[in-house]
């Protein structure tokens, strides 16, 4: 990390007045605080890692308090992190100056899944185990470390016998659905078997010690009467609540409250008609003139219903926990137990190509599996899922489902109002969105609301996929002066500007500082300029400087002098090329040239 980048990071921290899942800031005068363990091990066991910032207090507005003897306190961190910590880690550590104190700052990246959990040496496995959740270090419960440790390789739960259960417990009807697919789908493999044959060849049965068949437990989710029988809670429930906090409102605690069992597909298929008379139609004006919509997108639901049910952990351990729904007047919320899997994180969800799956026999059974009352099966197994639900919650009008992997459970969060309200629509319109992509007017959208965003988030909130490019367009907010940014690389952060959050839509348009006018008599005066030094003497963010610049060279108003881009200098172009732009003599201009 550079010095800049830590005072950006310090920055950061002030501007939204706590600490995230990423970011730790301890004080820490000549020792290390007690709980830098308990830190670094739920960075290196959380997606993304983490930075540990020493010598900011959290309690005083992270007032920069500094630390003492800087190399003494780099070689305790070093120190701890390799010798007390299982596995050792090596966390990239500096120092940095900050308001004119010494501070550190360590970069945690999170370890490998094979490697997890990290632990605290001395306290052992089960009780010297953490993650990190909102801004604080949680202690992993014995069953969240047998999950963490279950899944260092494939897991093969779904597969695991269930020597209680009889063919009769599987659904003769689902049963004979399936074997009439994977017949007509691939004949070569299964054309000529009979049906016990096939169902043990899709590990549907499997032989127990005595040599009778039994069903997995893949193959009771999937095709089963009632799987309940075995496993009470691997089902679902639903719960309506009257208000946003979930707090009751006079005597009424709940506004429904469902309990859903059977297989998977039957569970999936109730839970949507559920969740659908639990809900209201709202108005959408479009080109095609007034709708009414779900206030959920269905093709949505249905996806984000079936990907828990689906990629829950069925380890021995969290059996006993269900997939949760959540109904509140502002949101839904899914949760089920087992975080993102395999070579899929956070960043990368819904990415074309990146798709990995916990529960391998599950999803392919889904694959040949009819949901109820449908010539349509139950999963895909494409990767297709978190695609669909962006691509639906888009053509709602709807700001996008958000995603929070815990480590050892995973919510999908859906936000019930619309993103491109007649307000907001009124609002981009005062701020100027000519040149804008689409992606940039949804995100802006996004941190009109007060959220903030790194490249993974503009990634997700838009389904951009590429990296660079959501880099490049964040960029150009940033140029704009619609976006302001905290923090440089990996750790960039934007939120809205100030100019743009305190535009209110219902004044009409509003005006910025007039940047071409402001360039071109700075030039004029100084002759000519370098991009750095017009951002210092007019105080632009350097994107900023380097919009205008770019803008008016292609005008053709200023031209560029000197070799190589370090070294370019910009003066005004001759008279007869020189560009008159609009409002030239205004100390303002129209936002929607900018």
């Amino acid at each position: 990390m550079e010095q800049a980048e830590a005072a950006a990071l310090v920055e950061y921290l002030r501007a939204f007045g706590s600490e995230d899942a990423s970011i730790e800031a301890k004080t820490a005068s000549t020792t290390l605080p007690t709980s830098v363990l308990e830190t670094l091990s739920a960075f290196a066991n959380s997606p993304g890692g983490g930075t540990l910032v020493l010598g900011v207090d959290q309690g005083a507005g992270f007032a920069v308090t500094g630390v003492g003897d800087v190399a003494k306190l780099q070689h305790d961190l070093a120190s701890q992190a390799r010798d007390s910590l299982s596995p050792p880690l090596r966390p990239a550590i500096h120092m940095h100056t900050v308001d004119g104190a010494n501070i550190i700052v360590a970069d945690v990246s999170e370890l490998p899944r094979s490697q997890k959990p990290c632990y605290i040496t001395s306290k052992g496995i089960q009780k010297g185990s953490y993650v990190r959740v909102a801004d604080g270090d949680r202690h992993l419960t014995t069953e969240e470390v047998n999950q963490v440790i279950a899944e260092r390789g494939q897991p093969l739960f779904d597969h695991e016998l269930v020597d209680t259960a009889t063919i009769e417990d599987l659904d003769p009807n689902a049963v004979s659905g399936l074997l009439s697919r994977v017949r007509e789908r691939n004949p070569r493999v299964f054309g000529r078997e009979d049906s016990s044959t096939i169902l043990r060849m899709l590990n549907v049965l499997k032989a127990d010690a005595g040599g009778e068949l039994r069903p997995t437990i893949g193959g009771l989710l999937s095709l089963g009467r009632y799987p309940q029988q075995f496993f009470p809670q691997l089902c679902l429930t639903f719960v309506h609540y009257p208000t946003t906090s979930g707090e009751p409102t006079g005597a009424t605690r709940f506004l429904d409250n469902v309990r859903i069992d059977g297989s998977i597909p039957a569970i999936a298929a109730e839970a949507l008609a559920v969740v659908q008379r639990n809900m209201s139609r709202r108005a959408m004006v479009d080109a095609s003139g007034r709708q009414d919509v779900w206030e959920y997108p269905p093709e949505a639901l249905r996806e984000a219903l079936v990907n828990a049910l689906v990629h829950r952990d069925l380890s021995p351990g969290t059996r006993g926990t269900q997939v949760q729904v959540e109904m509140f007047p502002d949101q839904l919320r899914i949760l089920n137990p087992g975080g993102l899997f395999g070579a899929v994180d956070i960043g990368r969800l819904g990415d074309e190509g990146v798709s990995s799956s916990r529960n391998g026999l599950l999803l392919r059974l889904l694959e040949d599996t009819y949901a109820p009352g449908t010539t349509r099966t139950v999963c895909e197994n494409r990767g297709s899922g978190i695609r669909t639900m962006r691509a639906e919650f888009s053509r709602a009008g709807m700001r996008p489902p958000e995603f929070t992997d815990r480590v050892t459970s995973f919510r999908v969060v859906m936000p019930n109002h619309t993103l491109f309200d007649d307000e907001t629509v009124k609002w981009l319109g005062s701020i100027g969105i000519d040149g804008l992509k689409d992606t940039q007017r949804t995100a802006l959208a996004i941190l009109r609301t007060g959220q903030v965003m790194d490249n993974a988030r503009y990634r997700v909130a838009t389904g951009l996929l590429d990296s660079r490019a959501a880099t490049a367009e964040l960029q150009d907010l940033v140029a704009r002066e619609l976006v302001e940014q905290t923090g440089t690389r990996g750790g960039a952060r934007y939120s809205l500007s100030d100019y743009a959050r305190t535009i209110d839509a219902g004044e009409g348009r509003r005006v910025r500082p007039n940047r071409r006018k402001q360039i071109l008599e700075l030039i004029a005066l100084r002759t000519e300029l370098s991009k750095t030094e017009v951002s210092s003497l007019l105080n632009l963010n350097p994107k900023t400087a380097e919009h205008w610049l770019g803008r008016l060279k292609r005008e053709g108003a200023i031209v560029a002098v000197g070799t190589g881009p370090r070294n370019t200098r910009y003066q005004l172009a001759p008279p007869p090329a020189q560009h008159q732009p609009q409002q030239q003599d205004g100390l303002f201009e129209d936002p929607s040239s900018g």
